[in-house]
């Protein structure tokens, strides 16, 4: 296997190609940012949309939000809003006004350019699992804790598949590595084995500043570069229900003021952190996301945001998190409904609460993945090898659901609904007549080899030629897949003084303590 470093070609499949790279025997989609030009589905008319603002505005200005940072309560007190120790109410008018200044649509520009990123409008971004502490693959048959090894190689097929559009956190949660230097190490490797945008979590200023740090190093950025646009991003969640940490809005305020995105979006379970309504539910979501996006458009005017839904219910006879469910589905529709009403992009994800990838894991995360190209998302986290809920990562189950984006891509593609001549065929229709048939029209002939979807896994044959060709299922055909593509994996090309000053300020910032812990 090619070590990091030592190659200088691009693995993965080029971005913008104009035709397919045949790689560890995939024929995978090329690199694109997809287009969604359904009409997304509203579940709630007019009045609906206009009573969850309406209680979303009453939270805000009769309940209020607790923001446990000390800056963020002065800048609120600046701002007019009623502080009272650490619960903030805001008048929707001024809320609005905030609101009025982040854009509708914005660009995410990585180390690589040609892997640049449009969130918003009709785009759709799907990016990999992120954060699990746990990892099963069917090698090793059982769950364990995550290694910088196994996130390693979860990047690999990050950056591998062409249908994954974004590095977002961790893929697997590194154990092995202790937790105050873990972010350099594997910013190390994300930045190194993908080029691709990355995302900083928002756990204290030394990881984000540290990022900030390595995404300018790595692109050859000057500070007046990076703040002049977006580069990077953090994704936080709210403290359900009704607070936001001092970590999390403390590392915002640390992109917001540098011009990097932000995705905010409350973790609400209906039923546990949120009223058992689903209406309820997206209401308090709501009213979470809003505040943290209006202090960020007070501290910079125009800071990219991203409202986000995480959204579902709990299994009310064990209290377990539930996802793929129609509840979850409904939340997600309801919350583009409110992203398009105040004009900011939506972020949704792709998730399961299956233990394995199994057909349980496979439908669950499909309507996942289907309420996002509903509801108009425009990036999508955790879109490949999410299981258990978030607790465990998967590359079987990766592999398997880049199966599914494809799909969902190839179902954007404008040539599926052309209507020209040539698409109408009746000439051909002429042709074969009541008796014929299509094999071997002209027409056919013309078209057939981009005329259809042509799956990477998926198993076609009947069952006598599966069952003779070895009768492997699914996951066993994706875990072979998976080592394909670490045995044939090249690492992207990297300007070398980028990679040592990288090296150079991962080993500072190791000798300095990295960031500090409780242990």
């Amino acid at each position: 296997m090619k070590q990091p470093g030592k190659s200088r070609r691009r693995g993965g499949g080029r971005a913008g190609n104009a035709h397919r790279r045949a790689a560890a025997g995939i024929d995978q989609m090329p690199w694109r940012i997809p287009i969604n030009t359904d009409r997304p589905t509203e579940p709630l008319d007019d009045a609906g949309v206009a009573a969850i603002h309406d209680g979303a505005m009453r939270v805000l200005e009769e309940i209020g939000i607790e923001f446990l940072h000390d800056e963020a309560l002065a800048l609120f007190r600046e701002a007019g809003c009623k502080v009272d120790g650490t619960n903030v109410r805001m008048g929707r008018d001024w809320v609005t006004e905030m609101l009025g200044h982040a854009p509708a649509q914005f660009d995410i520009t990585p180390r690589n350019p040609s892997r640049k990123i449009t969130l918003g409008g009709g785009h759709i971004l799907f990016g990999n699992v992120s954060s699990p502490p746990n990892y099963f693959d069917l090698e090793i048959g059982k769950k364990v804790s995550g290694t910088r090894a196994q996130c390693a190689n979860l990047l690999k097929l990050t950056q591998y598949f062409n249908c994954i559009h974004f590095a977002g956190g961790y893929p697997v949660e590194a154990v092995d590595l202790h937790a105050s230097v873990r972010h350099l190490d594997i910013t190390y490797d994300k930045l190194t084995l993908t080029d691709k945008v990355v995302h900083a979590y928002s756990l204290g200023k030394e990881r984000v500043e540290d990022v900030i740090e390595m995404v300018k190093i790595a692109g050859g950025l000057s500070e007046e570069d990076f703040a002049a646009k977006p580069h990077m991003y953090t994704n936080i969640n709210s403290t359900s229900p009704l607070k936001h940490d001092d970590l999390m809005i403390d590392g915002c305020l640390r992109c917001a003021r540098r011009g990097q995105a932000i995705i905010v979006t409350p973790f609400t379970l209906a039923g546990a952190m949120a009223p058992v309504t689903m209406a309820g539910a997206v209401t308090l979501s709501i009213a979470e996301a809003l505040s943290a996006i209006a202090l960020f458009q007070y501290v910079r005017p125009g800071t990219p945001c991203v409202i986000g839904t995480f959204t579902s219910n709990v299994d009310m006879k064990s209290g377990a998190p539930a996802f793929g469910t129609p509840e979850y589905m409904r939340a997600t529709q309801m919350t583009g409904q409110m992203a398009r009403f105040y004009g900011i992009p939506l972020r949704a994800s792709g998730s399961c609460a299956a233990n394995v990838p199994d057909g349980q894991a496979m439908w669950e995360t499909s309507n996942a993945l289907w309420s996002a190209v509903q509801s108009g998302t425009n990036i999508v986290y955790h879109a490949a090898g999410w299981l258990e809920g978030g607790l465990i990562a998967s590359p079987e189950k990766f592999v398997m659901d880049c199966e599914v984006i494809q799909m969902i891509q190839r179902y954007m593609e404008p040539a599926i609904t052309a209507t020209t001549p040539g698409d109408i065929a009746v000439d051909a229709i002429k042709e074969v007549g009541p008796n014929g048939h299509y094999f071997g029209t002209a027409h056919t002939q013309e078209r057939y080899q981009t005329a259809f979807y042509q799956p990477f896994l998926s198993d076609w044959r009947n069952f006598e030629a599966w069952e003779a060709s070895g009768g492997t299922w699914t996951a066993e055909r994706a875990h072979r897949v998976y080592k394909d593509i670490l045995s044939s994996f090249e690492t992207p090309p990297m300007d070398e003084d980028a990679r040592a000053g990288l090296a150079d300020f991962v080993a500072r910032r190791k000798a300095a303590g990295g960031a500090p812990t409780d242990f």
